[in-house]
């Protein structure tokens, strides 16, 4: 897999941690007006990124973050979720779909997770083994990290 080359953004100074992993949500409204609007917000919204380096001297002002923010290195983060087992193979390309829309099922949340976006385009990194939970629609999963495709 081709390694993915970090991207360079801003974010609040309390959360520039190595390693912190976050999904994007986008810009607030008090963001609309300010100079560093490009650099700020040069993410792609509901995706989940990791931190992988943090500049130095960097601070900045900022209305939405206390403390300011400061540039740090991004890459997109793998995801955990489940897929059906038939698709769960080792290092292939899948367009994401998530496999039930079903809210009330208690393993919702891993077919949903936060940061994937169906019809995206992923690999899959790592087989970690069965679902944790028994498919209420009788399906057999499995559950996978996926990575962006790059």
């Amino acid at each position: 897999m081709a390694e993915q080359k970090p991207k360079v953004t801003l974010i609040g100074r309390c959360l520039a941690e190595m390693g912190l992993e976050f999904v994007y949500e986008g810009d607030a409204q008090e963001c609309k007006t300010c100079k560093l609007l490009k650099v700020c917000h040069n993410l792609q919204p509901g995706k989940k990124y990791q931190v992988v380096g943090i500049r130095k001297n960097t601070d900045q002002g900022c209305p939405v973050h206390l403390g300011g923010i400061c540039a740090v290195e991004v890459i997109e983060a793998p995801v955990v979720t489940l897929i059906p087992a038939d698709r769960a193979i080792l290092n292939s390309r899948i367009h994401y779909e998530s496999p039930c829309t079903r809210t009330d099922c208690r393993s919702y949340a891993l077919c949903h997770p936060d940061g994937i976006i169906d019809g995206e385009k992923y690999m899959i990194a790592r087989v970690l083994g069965n679902a944790p939970e028994i498919c209420e629609r009788g399906r057999t999963l499995k559950l996978v990290e996926l990575r962006p495709v790059v």
